[in-house]
């Protein structure tokens, strides 16, 4: 006996997909999709970066206060080298006394940036057992590593705090610029992050390289020097040119922070329109990382 005729009779998949409301498993959403749910995933984002925050130090004898120690020690590493081999501190604005606030501010900014790249590298490649059990926006763990090193700042204000008034530089109007400062630079790594998941989900030997990218962009950005006087004070390099380097990222956030911290900083002191290079570089990297990562979403944790 045969079956009566049904209405699906004849058509393609793609039409029995359509009529039934059905969609590919794992397919990328829109991109305001995408946005929604990494929203409704805030609180998880949160979460997960201060339970990582928690358990990075857990098995060191001094724990958490590694999160201060370690940029501390690396910042006394280049005052020896840089401010007492090499004598950099009298181009520092204001002579001497500012040079341990100067590197201090450079070495917990640069940081910042650094430690951001180096988790965002790893966070998908690091975590495809989270990846591969659960669905959820892929962005929420390289943005929640940004989290995590913002947090870590946080920590490190306080010590940087205490050399700020050890060297006579005390809270003034001008100190509130760390929070838009922090918030742009924020957006920044978080970009940053966003890009190099993606990278380093396909090419694992990436955080190998980075070490030393991230270290060159650390001399390049003058994290233990006066970049932009340096630069300006050369007689053979152009003045456009001196500007240019001066606003690589890195550096113009650790200008503002300088500037916000340190008295005797002047607007010549730093690379000219900071506020708007800090701005161009937050919504550049942000929304240029967000949608490349987004980008290639259905293929994370698939390899």
């Amino acid at each position: 006996m045969n079956a009566p005729p049904s209405p699906d009779d004849g058509l393609s998949p793609a039409e029995l997909a359509a009529r039934y409301g059905l969609t590919v498993s794992g397919a990328r959403p829109s991109l305001p999709q995408y946005i929604r749910q990494l929203w409704a995933r805030r609180h998880f984002i949160g979460a997960f970066s201060r339970a990582k925050l928690q358990a990075q130090y857990s098995r060191a004898k001094l724990g958490q206060l590694w999160q201060v120690a370690t940029p501390l020690l690396n910042a006394g590493v280049y005052f020896v080298i840089f401010g007492v081999i090499l004598d950099a501190r009298g181009e520092v604005p204001g002579g001497d006394h500012n040079y341990v606030p100067f590197l201090v501010i450079g070495v917990f900014v640069f940081t910042f940036t650094q430690q951001s790249v180096l988790a965002g590298v790893r966070s998908i490649s690091g975590n495809l057992g989270l990846v591969r059990a659960l669905h959820f926006p892929r962005a929420s763990l390289p943005v929640s590593f940004a989290l995590q090193q913002l947090q870590q700042l946080l920590y490190s204000m306080i010590v940087l705090l205490v050399v700020l008034l050890a060297f006579g530089q005390y809270p003034s109007w001008p100190w509130l610029l760390i929070v838009p400062a922090l918030v742009l630079q924020l957006l920044f790594n978080a970009g940053l992050a966003l890009i190099m998941a993606r990278l380093g989900s396909s090419t694992p030997d990436l955080a190998q390289l980075m070490p030393f990218v991230l270290r060159t962009w650390m001399y390049a950005s003058g994290v233990m020097f006066p970049l932009h006087p340096m630069l300006t004070g050369n007689a053979n390099l152009p003045a456009w040119a001196a500007d240019l380097v001066a606003a690589n990222p890195a550096a113009v956030y650790m200008d503002l922070m300088r500037f916000a911290l340190i008295d005797d900083y002047t607007p010549g002191d730093i690379a000219p329109y900071p506020w708007l290079l800090a701005l161009g570089w937050a919504l550049l990297a942000g929304v240029a990382g967000f949608v490349y990562f987004w980008k290639a979403e259905e293929r994370y944790g698939r390899g």
